[in-house]
């Protein structure tokens, strides 16, 4: 990974035809996706259960690019090997999964992944600022974790300006996920986002048979979030 701030879409195959998994990530490549976004949730931590490390092993042959791992669970640690064994190159956990954040990341970094930080939307930007050397990632949460397809909170796009303001001239993305559409793409981009998670606004209307919706959608939520750059 060369790290750069042009604007990268990030599919969620959390709405992805569960089925089809490994199809869905070459379709969704093929299509103009530029990272390919995974969102494990343990039922626990959030209230979902999705999927684990051997899930990450199988669809990691049909990702030519990035695999980026979301973790939403606690503990987090004691998974970390195993997702990184998977072939993930970012592992992202939240700073409101466990008391030893900075220990977490550290381990993300020994496993030889990159290391992201997530914030859920009641956590301050502020929670980020200690550990801005130590990530390569921060993702802001723009729906409470937990399920796709949620209504973007659009009072987190001030967390988002704060956090590009700390974070100076440090290699590090901010990544929104939650609610991400054409819509909404412009508005955390001026604010300083260059990752835009999208799942239902990706794969609606679309299927690995008939793949050119994915393309469609991910051009106008990309040609949306640029027009706010220039």
């Amino acid at each position: 990974m060369t790290f750069d701030r042009r604007i990268k879409i990030a599919p969620s195959i959390l709405s992805a035809d569960f089925a089809n998994f490994g199809q869905e990530c070459r379709a969704v490549e093929d299509q103009g996706a530029d990272w390919v976004h995974v969102d494990v949730m343990d039922g626990h931590f959030v209230p979902n259960l999705t999927f684990g490390p051997a899930m990450c092993k199988a669809i990691r042959p049909h990702i030519r690019g990035v695999m980026d791992v979301h973790l939403m669970i606690a503990p987090v640690d004691p998974y970390i090997e195993a997702f990184a064994e998977a072939g993930s190159d970012i592992i992202t956990a939240h700073v409101e999964a466990g008391p030893h954040v900075h220990r977490t990341l550290q381990a993300i970094r020994g496993a030889g992944a990159r290391a992201g930080l997530a914030l859920n939307p009641g956590t301050p930007a502020e929670a980020a600022r200690p550990l801005l050397d130590d990530i390569d990632l921060i993702c802001v949460m723009t729906v409470n974790p937990g399920f796709g397809g949620q209504k973007f909170i659009y009072s987190q796009i001030e967390k988002v300006r704060d956090l590009r303001a700390m974070i100076g001239d440090r290699p590090v993305h901010i990544e929104i996920d939650g609610g991400v559409d054409p819509t909404t793409a412009p508005l955390v981009a001026a604010a300083g986002a260059d990752v835009l998670v999208a799942g239902s606004a990706v794969f609606r209307g679309g299927s690995v048979s008939n793949s050119v919706p994915y393309g469609e959608n991910i051009r106008a939520i990309r040609e949306a979030a640029e027009a706010a750059l220039r």
